[in-house]
């Protein structure tokens, strides 16, 4: 399963494109919490909620084992590819550009989402 976004150019029709490494980065420091440079198990979990995923703790657990070479219980910058390998082929995994969008901006303000 490839890591897909939904996007709407020009109000068509919705169609999926394969989402990049950097897309993804982007998307997922989006959830370290702690502004570490690393993804923990929990922030994983969040990110998986937040994208509709269920059995966000087993699944988070599963790609932190899967994804973190180094065994620091957190993937890192050099990890990342890791961790989106997992994400294609175990997490039906998709994004809503103006969802994103949204979410960057109103965390990058301090701004509630609602």
């Amino acid at each position: 399963m490839a890591i897909l976004r939904h996007d709407n150019p020009r109000g068509a029709s919705e169609s999926k494109v394969e989402m990049s490494i950097e897309e993804f980065k982007k998307w997922i420091s989006k959830f370290d919490s702690d502004k570490d440079g690393k993804i923990t198990m929990e922030e994983l979990r969040e990110a998986i909620r937040a994208n509709g995923g269920w059995f966000s703790t087993m699944k988070a657990r599963r790609g932190i084992k899967l994804a973190d070479k180094n065994s620091n219980e957190a993937i890192d910058d050099n990890e990342i590819g890791n961790l989106m390998e997992f994400a294609k082929k175990h997490l039906e995994f998709s994004y809503d550009i103006k969802k994103v969008t949204r979410m960057i901006w109103c965390q990058h303000d301090d701004v509630p989402l609602g």
